[in-house]
């Protein structure tokens, strides 16, 4: 009963916490520069929504994951980037309104996406197991956990903007801590998964972080983009959201086994985020060495 309680009533609630505080941080400017600059927005979209699932799917099939673990990677795959990727823009001196942006756009699209995605790779690895998910029930736990509280911390922002400024810190603050909860859960929960699968598991989650990353920075040379939004393209295709697979793992399925890959991609992708940081240090160091005294 207790279980029952904290998958099917506290995770949600603690997400849509998180996302509440997510929309304090937006104002409707973050959605009106798609029409101002599309360029960078769409590249960023189409690599977050099509072509990482596709990153992913190629990954479970060259590494011959496991069941759990390729589920767990077609999930993370197709969760948005989270508010660690705006964090990491703002610290490489990245395109940080590109970035919220993006962040924005694909975690209300991704209610609508996800649910094709989780449904194709269960139905595709799952070889036929009885596993109970249903493409409506998870449009619409994304739909109350995730976009609902989005929306409605985007006018609580609109009516009071001083109050929202000064408290969002405390819900990025407070997600990083749930963050650091539920791998410590799942780490406990599927110690036996992750012990016997690590190695698998921690090869996949960092191929998936610079495998995205790479797929980031060459859209942003073919489409001529600026160096900064290619930085940030990076970024936000590179970093997901671990927090909201995890969730869907345990609270939506209902089956804890599948989010160890986002416990695992939790960790990798600090390593992908500090590498991408100490790029963007070394450039701007370079560039302003070129600049003529």
């Amino acid at each position: 009963m207790t279980g029952s309680i904290i998958t099917e009533i506290l995770l949600p609630l603690a997400l849509a916490f998180i996302m509440f505080g997510m929309g304090l941080s937006l104002t409707r400017f973050d959605f009106l520069r798609l029409w101002q600059t599309p360029a960078p927005i769409i590249t960023g979209f189409v690599g977050q929504i099509i072509a990482l699932p596709l990153l992913a799917l190629g990954i479970c099939l060259a590494m011959k994951l496991s069941t759990p673990m390729a589920i767990g990677l077609m999930i993370l795959a197709a969760c948005p980037g989270g508010t660690t990727s705006n964090v990491v823009s703002h610290l490489a001196k990245a395109n940080l309104a590109l970035s919220v942006s993006l962040t924005a756009i694909s975690s209300i699209v991704c209610v609508f996406t996800a649910p094709f995605v989780i449904q194709f790779a269960v139905g595709y690895f799952a070889n036929g197991a009885p596993i109970d998910v249903s493409l409506s029930s998870i449009s619409l736990g994304l739909l109350v956990i995730t976009l609902l509280p989005i929306v409605f911390g985007m006018v609580v922002r609109g009516y009071y903007r001083e109050w929202a400024i000064k408290v969002e810190v405390y819900f990025r603050r407070f997600a990083l801590v749930f963050l650091l909860l539920m791998i410590t859960g799942v780490v406990i929960q599927e110690h036996a998964i992750i012990v016997e699968a690590f190695n698998e598991v921690f090869i996949a989650c960092l191929l998936l972080n610079f495998g995205a990353m790479f797929i980031g920075v060459v859209s942003a040379k073919l489409l001529k983009l600026t160096h900064k939004d290619g930085l940030t393209l990076a970024i936000e295709i590179g970093l997901q959201n671990s927090t909201m697979a995890m969730l869907i793992c345990i609270s939506l399925l209902q089956m804890p086994s599948y989010a160890v890959v986002a416990g695992v991609y939790s960790l990798t992708m600090y390593a992908g985020a500090g590498l991408l940081i100490a790029y963007a240090s070394y450039t701007q160091k370079q560039h302003n060495s070129a600049q003529p005294n």
